[in-house]
């Protein structure tokens, strides 16, 4: 559950595969959106918890909000599975400094409003539904953090023919509609 709303393509991942794909600051970048991921998850996990016990209609409605939401970004990935677009990575060229990568990472990763939607508010009532082992699945979310984030900063180098064609990109959205649609209905499920 965790990997797949990480590793769905979006401004942040996108940001991590340029960088991996110019071989810049490819450490930072990994760490400052894995840090991230991890202490939103607790958030959420956390928040949830409360919610469950203070607000026990609001976990539903957050649910139902939720599969809203998986279900519209399955329809986004399903749309960019039939119209493919690449992506700007921009291999050459001048290097960004460590600041001014930090700051965007940063802003890709705070600023986004789907961060906060995948790991507040979905993750946090999906692990809110798995009672005392909520902290467990928080913990697996959070190292499957890691690894995708790390997968893609470092792998990336050696992805630079496979992405040069439209058809891996098609593929890769085809996947995440499937994910993001067996998702939303189990979470629409699990609210009723």
């Amino acid at each position: 559950m965790g990997l797949s709303l990480i590793v769905a393509i979006g401004a942040q991942n996108a940001f991590v595969l340029r960088q991996g794909l110019r071989l810049e600051h490819v450490t930072l970048v990994v760490a400052v959106c894995a840090v991230s991921d991890a202490v939103l998850i607790l958030a959420g996990v956390a928040g949830n918890s409360w919610l469950s016990t203070h607000l026990p209609d609001a976990i539903t409605v957050i649910r139902i909000g939720g599969a809203a939401f998986l279900l519209g970004y399955a329809v986004l990935a399903a749309r960019r599975a039939l119209r493919p677009a690449s992506i700007d990575v921009d291999i050459g060229g001048t290097r960004d400094g460590l600041l001014a990568t930090f700051v965007t990472c940063l802003a890709l990763t705070w600023l986004n409003p789907h961060v906060y939607l995948d790991t507040v508010l979905l993750l946090g009532s999906v692990a809110d539904s798995r009672g005392a082992g909520r902290w467990w699945f928080a913990g697996g979310a959070a190292v499957g953090s890691v690894v995708w984030f790390s997968a893609l900063g470092y792998g990336a180098r050696l992805l630079r023919p496979l992405f040069a064609r439209p058809a891996a990109w098609r593929v890769l959205d085809a996947v995440i509609a499937v994910v993001m649609t067996v998702l939303g209905l189990a979470l629409l499920a699990s609210a009723s």
